[in-house]
């Protein structure tokens, strides 16, 4: 009698967490978890499932783990192309401070079906304005998020409604979040603590955010050394660097998830390793109005590194994209000037945007990775095209060939929530009419 799984993927090739491609392969899904794999032939004996996913011409590889976004900025795409510095404060903060309640949801909406659409299965948000309204739009599309309130209490460019009233209120605010959401969507929500940056926070809130993420065993998201205004205001203010100063107020530490890292010091990424952070690039975020950051530096020093988007304002939300632009902007400004090919191997980018974003969501032990026992966040490749096929060598082949719309199915938490390209969970159609139709509005509210 053959045993019982929920899902069996079949006959497709697949991607081991050591980067090796392994043909004729199936795997078999129960209750969440990859229960089973092997070759297709044995498996396809060994169990009777209810729902059979075709694999045949199809790469398996783990879902990608975009590891920094801003789902609140998803109706500034296109406005921020070309813009002079500093366009988190003239644009992006005072943009998400004017959205309301159905702005949220409706943006959080998109961002979720060009997730799922372009192979991203879990994601963390770095927070904005009404998170609940993020939480509901995600529980309801199936992808996994560790999601935060955007919290600052300084600032004169920060509009009042983004501005909390005390350290106490802003970490409320997410204690609020977090008793209503955190394990919501059968475990899929997490929520966590946040500091905007360094320029937007008193010490009394670096120091009471790094102490609520301890009291309640969760994480940290912050901005971090991200542009050179930053790294001014912290000389000038506590003639420290930015990852000193969190330093000095209890922030730095395992469960900090710190984006950006462009202009971090040799002693800063020698401190952030000792403390153990968490870096997250994101790869046109940065070269677009930052810089490159040292990547192959932090490489060597044993950081773990993910990959995030950054958000829709000045890009796609395509991690493929992001893999593959980065390399090539490393390679140009580290690589080039010492005749270096490799400076950034293929395999890196890969576990970048899969384990490494999952170990900065402090959920890889859970996913990131196929391995029997672990969550079934699984995407499908159509890699039988033109682009892709014929190769000598897959994994360089993913990094510089694969897009977001040659992912065909996803699965997530053991649920295939997009077959064929088509979203199972949300009604793709009657979103994009109805944020087609609000966005003049939202256009004229935001004075943009």
């Amino acid at each position: 009698m053959r045993e019982q799984a929920d899902i069996l993927i079949k006959n497709c090739s697949l991607m081991t967490p050591q980067f090796a491609i392994l043909d004729g392969q199936s795997v078999a899904i129960r209750d969440t978890r990859i229960i089973d794999m092997g070759k297709a032939e044995e498996l396809q004996g060994k169990y009777e499932a209810k729902e059979i996913v075709e694999g045949k011409g199809k790469l398996l590889m783990p879902g990608l783990a975009d590891a920094h976004t801003h789902t609140c900025q998803q109706f500034l795409r296109g406005r921020t192309l070309g813009e002079y510095p500093m366009v988190w404060a003239r644009i992006l903060v005072p943009f998400e401070s004017s959205l309301s309640e159905k702005d949220t949801y409706l943006g959080a909406q998109v961002s979720c079906l060009e997730m799922l659409k372009s192979g991203t299965t879990s994601f963390a948000e770095s927070g904005g304005v009404h998170m609940h309204k993020v939480a509901e739009a995600t529980i309801e599309s199936g992808l996994r998020a560790v999601i935060t309130c955007s919290t600052m209490d300084m600032g004169p460019f920060i509009p009042d409604s983004m501005k909390a009233a005390s350290p106490e209120a802003a970490a409320a605010l997410i204690e609020d979040l977090y008793q209503s959401y955190n394990g919501a969507g059968d475990g899929r929500i997490r929520i966590w603590f946040a500091l905007r940056q360094v320029m937007t926070s008193t010490p009394a809130l670096m120091t009471l955010m790094a102490d609520k993420a301890r009291e309640y065993n969760t994480g940290l998201h912050v901005h971090l050394a991200e542009h050179r205004d930053e790294v001014s205001f912290c000389l000038q203010h506590y003639q420290k660097r930015p990852a000193e100063v969190f330093d000095q107020f209890g922030a730095l530490g395992p469960n900090m998830l710190a984006a950006h890292n462009v202009v971090l010091s040799e002693g800063e990424i020698a401190l952030m390793k000792e403390r153990d952070v968490k870096v997250v690039h994101c790869p046109r975020s940065n070269f677009g109005s930052h810089g490159f950051p040292k990547t192959p530096t932090l490489m060597q020093h044993g950081l773990s590194i993910g990959m995030g988007s950054d958000g829709a304002a000045g890009s796609s939300l395509s991690l493929f994209d992001e893999m593959r632009v980065f390399r090539s902007g490393l390679h140009a400004f580290w690589g080039l000037p010492i005749f270096d090919p490799v400076v950034i191997p293929a395999e890196e980018l890969i576990r970048m945007a899969t384990i490494g974003g999952a170990a900065a969501m402090q959920i890889e032990r859970e996913t990131g990775s196929i391995e029997i026992g672990k969550k079934a966040d699984l995407i499908l490749i159509d890699i039988d095209q033109p682009h892709i096929r014929p190769t000598h060598r897959m994994i360089p082949t993913i990094v510089e060939s694969v897009n977001g719309s040659d992912v065909k199915d996803s699965i997530i938490d053991g649920v295939v929530v997009m077959k064929d390209r088509q979203i199972l969970t949300m009604d793709e159609e009657r979103i994009l009419y109805e944020s087609g139709r609000v966005l003049p509005d939202i256009a004229v509210r935001a004075g943009i």
